[in-house]
């Protein structure tokens, strides 16, 4: 319920005055979008768990306003979260590709060499780093989950599994381990200690290295209506303002950004110490800057209409599954991912509407979709099965999911895309 001055109350009732930023510290006041209870989603539920209680937190999403920080409250530490986790980059193949660019691209801009020494922070499986060892570059994961880390060391990338912050930077000083370039993809917005993280970059990085730092972009968030981008895993969201105070606060320079198609818009933020006289900001950050101001980004405006987009979209959605069942259609999902458990539990689809979902994760099959109870089975199911509708849940991927599965035309089935709203791809 909106008050004086914009200021919102949760939507529960309790007050939010006690929920501060994770960054600047100030009292959180205005929703952002509230999506109401939520599972973890990438707690994949077991056979024999199908009985037993999952626990459901509120996935209530805030914007600062002093910092302009999008967020959530940390309802479950990070390590409840990502001690064993279920993602592993490899099965997702152009963001293989994507991470082998980056790679060449790096080597080249930055001059690596093998007397360089490159830190990946939240390295996964080592579907990055694999790109820099196999052309000689010294390379260094830190991956908390020691599920996935553990194939990333089966497949001969150095990995420590430890949270980065800024004990573990001083402990890889302390052994000889700083970084020409330090990177993570995807990792920022799973930090729940943003000062903490930050400062340790700053610790680990050379004197003229480099950082660089892949997210979601804020702004392709509310402009593409990409709520199912929210989860309790993602506990911050970037605009380049963001992240350029979050930085500079902690004596990091972001110098460039490069925006990127990948999860639906990224931003790659390349950031240096302040004290560097040597690299001036690009035009490329100051115009990025420039533009998020003239678009409102540090106004209460900008953040205010999201939420009632948001339940417009599942309105929508819900209308196009009632009517296709409605008429005897039968509708599967292609791909578990974290996002498709924000969507579905947010619209309150179950196997009622969607029988089964697919997954190359091995092991992902056989589980089951936190929340929503939707059986996740292997791929060559669809055939089998011959449904009228695929609904892709890792929409950001849908070009490859529809070329490597175009067969489902041969009976007439078509995928849907349920973001930024529900199209049927005949």
């Amino acid at each position: 319920m909106s008050m004086q001055g914009g200021s919102n109350v949760m939507k529960t009732g309790v007050s939010t005055a006690t929920i501060k930023c994770r960054f600047c510290k100030m009292p959180l006041r205005r929703t952002f979008v509230d999506l109401g209870m939520s599972p973890l989603c990438e707690s994949y539920v077991t056979a024999e768990n199908l009985n037993k209680v999952e626990h459901f937190y509120p996935l209530h999403a805030f914007v600062c306003e002093h910092c302009w920080l999008v967020q959530l409250d940390e309802y479950v530490s990070a390590s409840d979260i990502f001690t064993e986790y279920a993602y592993f980059s490899s099965y997702a193949e152009s963001w293989v590709e994507h991470a082998r660019r980056y790679a060449l691209q790096m080597i080249d801009r930055l001059k690596l060499t093998p007397q360089s020494q490159v830190v990946e922070l939240a390295s996964n499986d080592g579907y990055l780093l694999q790109h820099f060892v196999k052309l000689g570059i010294p390379s260094l994961g830190i991956e908390p989950a020691a599920n996935v880390a553990k194939v990333a060391i089966e497949r001969g990338i150095p990995t420590d599994v430890l949270f980065f912050g800024e004990k573990t930077a001083r402990d890889l000083l302390a052994k000889g381990k700083s970084a020409d370039l330090l990177l993570g993809n995807n990792v920022l917005a799973q930090v729940p200690d943003l000062n903490d993280f930050v400062r340790g970059m700053k610790i680990l990085l050379k004197p003229h290295g480099v950082i660089t730092m892949e997210f979601p972009h804020l702004q392709r968030l509310i402009e593409g209506n990409q709520f199912d981008t929210i989860y309790h895993e993602h506990f911050s969201y970037f605009s380049f303002i963001a992240a350029d105070k979050i930085f500079s606060a902690h004596g990091l320079k972001l110098f460039d950004v490069e925006e990127l198609s990948t999860h639906g818009g990224s931003l790659r933020i390349y950031g240096c110490h302040a004290e560097r006289n040597d690299q001036p900001v690009l035009a490329r950050a100051s115009e990025l800057k420039q533009r998020e101001l003239d678009l409102g980004y540090t106004r209460p405006e900008v953040y205010s209409s999201f939420d009632e987009r948001v339940k417009e979209t599942k309105r929508k959605l819900l209308e196009f599954l009632i009517a296709a069942k409605r008429d005897g259609k039968s509708v599967v999902g292609y791909g578990a991912p974290g996002k498709g458990n924000t969507l579905l539990n947010y619209c309150g689809i179950r196997t009622d509407f969607v029988s089964y979902t697919v997954d190359k994760n091995p092991y992902k099959q056989g589980r089951y979709l936190p929340g929503t109870r939707i059986p996740i089975l292997p791929p060559d199911t669809i055939a089998d099965t011959r449904p009228d509708y695929v609904l892709i849940l890792p929409w950001n991927f849908r070009d490859e999911i529809i070329a490597q599965n175009a067969y489902i035309r041969q009976w007439g089935g078509k995928f849907v895309v349920p973001i930024p709203e529900v199209t049927v791809l005949s």
